[in-house]
């Protein structure tokens, strides 16, 4: 995963494979939980994916994209959705869950 500012055309199509945790616009990082699996196991994803940009146009281009609002959670929420290896960090300004281990490789 990249570290940098969620987009809305990478947001869309994660939404698809479970519940988001975070919104468009939102800094991430890598290790970094954003959501939740419809199925079992860890995926890594890439919420800061951008669209490329072309000089044609096309039917497609100007698709405004819509997402459910994501799913915040409070700090007891979160320490009871946590896994083995997951940690939970706390700020002042958010509640974030991510992996003990940041490095995907």
């Amino acid at each position: 995963m990249d570290s940098g500012k969620t987009t809305g055309y990478a947001l869309m199509p994660l939404e698809e494979r479970g519940q988001l945790f975070i919104s468009v616009g939102e800094e991430v990082y890598e290790g970094m939980v954003v959501g939740q699996n419809s199925k079992s196991g860890d995926l890594d994803v890439n919420p800061c994916k951008l669209k490329k940009l072309t000089n044609m146009r096309s039917s497609g281009a100007e698709e405004k994209v819509l997402l459910t609002p994501p799913r915040k959670m409070t700090v007891e929420e979160s320490i009871a959705y946590m896994d083995e290896d997951e940690v939970l960090e706390v700020t002042p300004k958010h509640i974030r869950l991510r992996k003990r281990i940041l490095d995907t490789n």
